[in-house]
């Protein structure tokens, strides 16, 4: 069994810390960017996601995740349902359990992400039996086929029945298919199901309160260091590397995206600005251990602008993606994942070799074309598994229990109607569920 480093430890502690605080700014990013009569609703979505999903991934997920392959690299077993071989174990040079929850918050973070595609009009309780299926469905297997480096190496060097994108060569250095793009499929996969919300493209729907969205942002960057530069799996170059790629990502997002709103709407904003650094910062996420610095800021450039272009085409497309998941997630993940095919660089890719220049070359880097073939099969390996099992999911759930609320809980508001709260108390005396349920407050500013 390896020996347990303290500096990998002590760092794959506070990442995990980090990442989960990163949640939690999901949760007050997206309570900014609805109207307000659903904050509540929207944050509870994200944190019954943290609640469920732990259960979820420590009973069976992880198992499917990361033990030993079932053959084809498509998915793990179940030599560890309910943990029960991991802790003693290590993973590197690190404690096994940490490792294993270090992985749950990337789960968790994927399936919230999910829910932004949906809010304003999905039922709660939908919500959390399918956060059971899909974690089961789409996560894990997906996780498997990009996270899961085998058990060990053979006699020449190769890794032992890795996930089939590992074998194949693809580089995602923190989770461009089984996170970004995997929550942007499936979340127009949910918008599509569920359709649009009502008065959509009619009514005004603007974020309620960008105070929080900013703070979201900012909060979504802090826990960003410890998702990318946390995936180096220690305190070593490797981490400092995508800590430093990632900070010059998201400052590149907010300039790509404020250089589209200066030409189209001759104003720069804040909602864009914060909008530019997580596009930035999604990009950067699978390319972050690959490229180099100055190849981070063309990638965070190149994601601000081309998100920013892309949120738009849902009105052309008619599906109502209520707050931008697939213009972001998936656009974003696809950017990044296929400019490391263009951008990677063997001083970044063979930072931990003994020789750097051993690593791995992009197109533009003298490396030709076939990286960028490897990275094109995981963009459309990703998109179309997420899509199409979540699609099967969400019409599953939504012909059996429903999956949208009714036209009058729509309408009046779902933190109301689905848990008996406000969030903005004018006007109104006492704060128990009772009270409020039996005499509703009045809504809380730029209510509809």
């Amino acid at each position: 069994m390896p020996e347990i480093n303290g500096a990998d430890t002590a760092w794959i502690l506070a990442s995990t810390a980090m990442v989960v605080v990163m949640t939690f700014g999901l949760a007050i990013f997206y309570g900014g960017m609805v109207r307000s009569k659903n904050v509540l609703n929207t944050m509870m979505m994200v944190v019954a996601t943290v609640a469920i999903l732990t259960v979820v991934w420590f009973g069976w997920a992880y198992s499917l995740a990361f033990s030993e392959d079932v053959g084809g690299g498509l998915v793990g077993g179940f030599d560890e349902v309910g943990m029960k071989n991991t802790m003693v174990e290590t993973y590197a040079t690190i404690p096994k359990p940490l490792f294993a929850t270090f992985q749950l918050t990337f789960a968790i973070i994927t399936c919230a992400l999910v829910c932004g595609s949906i809010v304003d009009r999905a039922k709660f309780s939908a919500w959390c039996v399918f956060i059971v299926f899909w974690t089961t469905v789409v996560y894990a297997p997906m996780a498997h086929w990009i996270f899961y480096f085998g058990e060990g190496v053979d006699d020449n060097g190769d890794l032992i029945d890795p996930g089939w994108l590992v074998d194949l060569g693809t580089l995602d250095f923190a989770g461009g298919t089984a996170v970004e793009i995997c929550s942007g499929a499936s979340g127009l996969a949910l918008a599509l199901v569920i359709g649009q919300r009502k008065g959509w493209k009619r009514d005004p729907m603007r974020p309620h309160n960008l105070t929080l969205v900013m703070l979201g942002a900012g909060l979504l960057w802090f826990g960003w260091f410890g998702f990318n530069a946390g995936s180096a799996l220690g305190a070593n170059a490797q981490a400092a590397l995508a800590l430093t790629n990632t900070m010059i990502a998201g400052a590149l997002g907010i300039i790509g995206w404020m250089i589209v709103e200066q030409f189209r709407d001759k104003t720069l904003t804040s909602f864009g600005a914060a909008s530019g650094a997580v596009a930035g910062l999604v990009a950067i996420t699978p390319s972050c251990g690959s490229i180099t610095p100055i190849g981070a800021g063309a990638v965070g450039l190149i994601a601000g602008i081309v998100c920013s272009l892309a949120i738009g085409l849902k009105y052309k497309a008619g599906y109502d993606d209520s707050l931008d998941v697939v213009g972001v997630h998936m656009v974003g993940g696809t950017v990044g994942l296929l400019l490391i095919g263009l951008l990677a660089s063997s001083q970044a890719t063979g930072i931990l070799t003994e020789d750097p220049g051993d690593g791995i070359d992009g197109l533009l880097y003298g490396g030709g074309l076939d990286q960028l073939g490897k990275q094109a099969v995981a963009v459309g390996a990703a998109l179309t598994y997420a899509f199409v099992m979540t699609y099967v999911i969400g019409i599953l759930i939504h012909k059996t229990i429903g999956f949208r609320v009714s036209p009058d809980e729509e309408v009046g508001g779902l933190d109301l109607a689905l848990h008996a709260e406000t969030a903005y108390e004018l006007g109104v005396s006492g704060s128990s569920t009772g009270r409020m349920a039996a005499s509703p407050p009045s809504g809380g500013p730029g209510d509809e």
